[in-house]
């Protein structure tokens, strides 16, 4: 049987009111991908409207080095999923199908992921089903407002990650955003850590639950998801 795992993108294409474009992160969902790929999973794609998930079209230049990128980019069969995702409500009761959830970042998710109702649902369910959860950059906002069976946030107490506030004001989107990240998840009790250095490469595992810092990060992002997937069905 095929092992799953589910990338959950963003629905949203505009930065606030700024008449920027942002959607998803090449990077942030090229490079784990092309490694839990590699790894022998086969992933499906989801979003909150589902349809085509816009793709932040800066993050395109900022990897043009990146070859996993690049390939990922010019991969007729990921661009037909990602142009063509399911609607996540379509996986609420089905979290048993996955081995992980996973939330790339991009600023889109900061709009329409944080509060997804479906979205919510199904992240809950699937880390109580003994799943993992990941999120990188920006995606980590999608995991804050998820609350498990106890009433408990799921960050509460947690080891965690994300896009910096340091590194938001350094490209001078801090106004745009309806939260910062790092903000958010400390107010929350998640104990959050970061690079020495912004834009460093950063990735927390805090049991099944894994989150990198930023673009630096998606490599030993997805190469950690498949860490702790591996650890979740020795500890079964």
């Amino acid at each position: 049987m095929t092992k799953k795992i589910l990338f959950v993108l963003t629905s949203h294409d505009q930065l606030g009111n700024s008449g920027e474009q942002t959607g998803w992160y090449a990077e942030e969902v090229a490079e784990p991908a092309t490694i839990l790929a590699r790894h022998g999973y086969e992933l499906v794609f989801a979003s909150p409207k589902g349809g085509k998930a816009p793709l932040d079209k800066g993050s395109i230049e900022a990897a043009k080095d990146h070859p996993n990128t690049v390939e990922f980019l010019a991969n007729k069969d990921y661009q037909h999923k990602v142009d063509n995702t399911h609607k996540v409500s379509e996986f609420i009761g089905r979290e048993s199908e996955f081995e992980a959830i996973v939330y790339p970042g991009g600023h889109g998710p900061m709009f329409d992921l944080e509060h997804d109702e479906a979205a919510l649902k199904v992240t809950a369910a699937a880390y109580e089903a003994g799943k993992v959860v990941a999120a990188v950059c920006h995606g980590p906002i999608a995991l804050t407002d998820v609350v498990l069976k106890d009433g408990t946030h799921l960050v509460k107490g947690k080891n965690v990650t994300g896009f910096s506030d340091d590194e938001e004001r350094a490209v001078k989107k801090e106004h745009l955003v309806p939260v910062l990240l790092e903000t958010k998840l400390r107010q929350l009790g998640a104990h959050y850590h970061k690079a020495d250095q912004p834009w460093g490469a950063k990735v927390v595992t805090d049991g099944r639950i894994v989150t990198g810092q930023n673009p630096a990060s998606a490599p030993g992002f997805g190469e950690a998801i498949h860490a702790a997937i591996q650890a979740a069905h020795a500890n079964k």
